[in-house]
């Protein structure tokens, strides 16, 4: 059953709208696929950067490595993550960009000012947004530093409302054990968030 608030029908409105997008379907290798998930009564938002190719098949965010290592932080099983009910996602780029000389190319510049400002105001229950990685740090952190670790660092700056992290992937093992500080401090404040406002109890 669907929430009754003012917010829902337009909402719903709005996400058939974006899994029709094309507007850079020129420049997608593997065509139009928008990830997204939302409802109005979700409380967390994570903005990552874009689908990769095991996403774009599947049609479900974060449905590979990164994804596991994701929940593994927030302690939360599957139903959980994918309950739009509880959880936003809504990547810097909706669709796969394709593939570059050293891992997926970046998110199409298009996507995030094209549907972000719409969807935001439709989600007035989110106290912590999630910005994995540089693109979504760019985007929505003020004078941040260059850095992706240095901005990770000063997380407390605009803790709960943003948490700016690295992202999840595989290929970040080298970093998290270099940067333990990381899921010492920052994970555990991330997990009370999660499981305070989602009506979770820790194990």
């Amino acid at each position: 059953m669907k929430t009754c608030t003012s917010h829902a029908a337009p909402l719903d409105g709005l996400l058939d709208q974006i899994r029709r997008c094309e507007i850079c379907k020129d420049h997608l290798p593997l065509g139009p696929r928008p990830v997204i998930q939302a409802a109005n009564s979700a409380k967390l938002m994570i903005i990552g950067q874009a689908p990769g190719t095991r996403v774009h098949a599947s049609g479900i965010p974060w449905d590979d490595q990164s994804g596991e290592r994701l929940r593994r932080w927030l302690e939360i099983d599957r139903d959980t993550f994918y309950n739009p009910q509880h959880i936003a996602i809504m990547p810097m780029g909706l669709c796969y960009p394709g593939k570059g000389k050293s891992g997926d190319l970046p998110p199409r510049p298009e996507c995030a000012p094209q549907w972000h400002p719409q969807v935001l105001p439709l989600l007035p229950q989110i106290g912590m947004t999630l910005l994995i990685g540089q693109y979504a740090q760019q985007r929505y952190l003020n004078d941040k530093p260059k850095a992706l670790t240095d901005t990770v660092k000063r997380w407390q700056q605009w803790a709960p409302r943003f948490i700016p992290m690295p992202h999840p992937s595989p290929r970040n093992t080298l970093w998290l054990k270099r940067n333990p500080w990381f899921e010492e401090e920052v994970v555990p404040y991330i997990r009370d968030y999660v499981h305070q406002h989602l009506g979770l109890t820790k194990e």
